[in-house]
């Protein structure tokens, strides 16, 4: 009999006594097996609001010195970071460099397997190379299972440079790389439904995190009035809609007049809002709002109050 252990300590790679028998489970006993896993979520990020108050805290002086938050990541962790990198100029009207994606493997790895690419260490101190990180950014790793050995060196290379390092992962990561980041979020979701599957709760989890630090972030930058997205970009027919929709609420005007001072603002509903308010032009509205930097609340007061749904 092989003396092998086979209990590996990470909380990722740990079954789950209560999805055990899920393979002679019916259809909907799945469905509700794995939303079961599902709820104990948002409680386990909840329990890591601090690190993740921090994190924000991080991101948003970064990017105040004209530094950048990178995400660095590999297979459904690297994934989601590309993700939320990328959904951060339609929503906060920022340049696609201030938030950047990495993931092992390159861009063919968003969507297909790289197989091997998740242990190349020497790549992962190249990705911070190759995108010019300095001292002013920070790099956040994503590992769900806290020991992916191309993000633990992507982050001993960021540290080097003299770059602020943040750590996201479902397992308690290895004591080095805890003290060696500035901050760890550490969310315990326990073990997956599926031994293992950390696209599951563990990217459930990561999601939920990505999206509330650059968020947080965003809403420190004044990129919000009150809870609207005001520093969005109206590119698309959809945006279009939803700016104008703002501006009209905001200012108290019609929809044309809306559509008119967005156009005048050259699709900057931020900067429409306040030009439609106080009825002044592009320019003097954005040198009230540097002068205030960027927040509209400082500009305009407080906005009209959210109706009920």
């Amino acid at each position: 009999m092989s003396t092998t252990p086979f209990h590996d300590p990470r909380l990722t790679e740990q079954r789950n006594p209560r999805t055990e028998r899920i393979d002679v489970a019916s259809a909907l006993e799945i469905v509700d097996l794995i939303n079961a896993e599902d709820t104990r979520v948002a409680a386990a990020v909840r329990l890591a609001r601090e690190p993740l108050a921090r994190a924000i805290e991080l991101v948003e002086a970064a990017l105040r010195q004209d530094g950048r938050l990178i995400y660095v990541g590999a297979g459904t962790s690297g994934r989601l970071g590309v993700l939320d990198a990328a959904e951060c100029p339609p929503t906060f009207g920022t340049k696609p460099e201030q938030v950047v994606g990495l993931i092992a493997g390159g861009y063919a790895a968003l969507v297909r397997s790289v197989e091997g690419a998740e242990d190349d260490v020497n790549a992962g101190a190249a990705a911070m190379d190759g995108a010019r990180v300095t001292a002013r950014d920070i790099v956040i790793g994503i590992a769900a299972s806290g020991t992916t050995p191309y993000v633990r060196a992507a982050l001993s290379r960021a540290q080097t440079i003299g770059a602020v390092t943040a750590l996201v992962a479902c397992s308690p990561p290895p004591k080095l790389l805890a003290d060696t980041c500035d901050v760890v979020i550490f969310v315990d979701v326990g073990p997956e439904a599926l031994t293992g599957s950390t696209r599951m709760k563990a990217g459930t989890a990561t999601k939920l995190v990505l999206n509330t630090i650059t968020t947080g972030a965003m809403i420190r930058l004044g990129k919000v009035y009150g809870n609207l997205m005001v520093d969005l970009m109206a590119w698309s027919e959809k945006l279009k809609d939803r700016g104008e929709r703002i501006v009209m609420e905001c200012a108290g005007v019609d929809r044309p007049a809306a559509r008119a001072a967005i156009d005048a603002a050259q699709g900057s509903v931020k900067l429409a809002i306040v030009m439609a308010r106080v009825h002044v032009d592009a320019d003097t509205a954005r040198r009230r709002l540097a002068d205030a930097e960027g927040s509209v609340r400082a500009v305009l007061g407080d906005p009209p109050p959210a109706r009920p749904a």
